[in-house]
């Protein structure tokens, strides 16, 4: 049996993996929390609060507790993939614009990379 949903790394064109590359700069514990979210939201999508939550334009974050600190891994769902596009330690109560726009940016670029 496997996921209903394959995760895949978004990649930019000099083919940097941004959310891989922040997640090395976790510590193995953060990285194993954040692993799991991410692995649940893998087999059990689709599926709402707390673990997720739609942001906009297609665009979902996962919730993850760090302990004191609190994860988000913002991602899209496309062709039975979830593409992970944007992490970040979140620092205020809502999600920052910069980093929804960012991901808007990267799935916008994603989907158009796609197309061609």
């Amino acid at each position: 049996m496997s996921p209903k949903l394959d995760a895949v790394f978004y990649t930019t064109g000099a083919g940097r993996e941004p959310v891989r590359d922040w997640l090395l700069s976790l510590t193995r514990d953060e990285r194993r929390v954040i692993g799991t979210d991410i692995a649940y939201v893998q087999w059990k999508w689709p599926l709402g609060k707390p673990r997720i939550d739609h942001l906009r334009e297609g665009v979902w974050e996962i919730r993850s507790n760090l302990g004191s600190r609190i994860a988000r891994v913002l991602f899209a769902v496309a062709d039975g993939e979830l593409i992970l596009l944007h992490g970040f330690i979140k620092k205020t109560r809502r999600t920052p614009g910069d980093d929804i726009e960012l991901a808007l940016s990267r799935w916008k670029e994603w989907k158009h990379a796609q197309a061609q």
